[in-house]
């Protein structure tokens, strides 16, 4: 059914337990924080696409800081996807129980990101997330991702597993794909805030001259 051995992993009984490490109150008030320094100064996001949203945690802090948009999210784990559709998504919003490998999106949106997801992409399939990424952006939208930051590609364990995290340079390697990419901010997470990781974040905005209205 699924491609990869982390589509395996994540839909499976790992998954399920990483719902039950990553919920709590303190935790939302971190992502709340990191939400309102991306959006400081950007009051024109009226809909947003988070690839691997797992329970919402993002998209619940989102929605609090931008009541109006409507929000959509892609989660691969039926468990924490019945919880994702519990949240209030707005007039527009959509969840998929799909993996983002193959997850067919009829739409585009002002902001795409993902936060811890790209690390456990299989690296032989990070070309197809990336065109994915790009494609459902609106022209003048932003892209935004938060991972783990290596100057070039590594495999680490994670959590006593092999082959499921990646460091890299996600965000150089997207603005090298797509040269209509403007870097606009950056930023890092640390782990003594006591609900982030170190992990680095970039903030891109998509502006091709050719297709976007002058």
């Amino acid at each position: 059914m699924y491609k990869t051995e982390q589509e395996e992993f994540w839909v499976g009984d790992f998954g399920d337990k990483y719902i039950e490490r990553n919920n709590s109150q303190e935790q939302f008030a971190s992502y709340l924080r990191f939400w309102s320094k991306i959006f400081k100064c950007r009051n024109n996001i009226k809909s947003v696409m988070e690839f691997g949203a797992n329970i919402g945690i993002n998209i619940r802090a989102i929605k609090m800081l931008l009541s109006s948009a409507n929000l959509s999210a892609i989660e691969i784990n039926k468990k924490a996807f019945k919880e994702l559709i519990k949240l209030d998504l707005g007039g527009g919003g959509e969840a998929f129980n799909e993996s983002i490998l193959n997850v067919k999106l009829s739409r585009t949106y002002d902001l795409v990101f993902t936060r811890g997801v790209l690390i456990h992409i299989s690296p032989d399939e990070l070309e197809n997330v990336y065109k994915r990424i790009y494609e459902c952006t609106n022209c003048g939208g932003y892209i935004m991702i938060d991972e783990y930051f290596n100057p070039y590609p590594i495999s680490i364990d994670y959590r006593g597993e092999k082959n499921k995290l990646f460091k890299r340079d996600f965000a150089g390697e997207l603005m090298d794909k797509y040269r209509d990419l403007e870097l606009m901010d950056y930023g890092f997470t640390y782990h003594r805030d006591g609900w982030h990781d170190d992990s680095n974040w970039f903030l891109m905005k998509k502006m091709d001259k050719q297709q976007c209205p002058q």
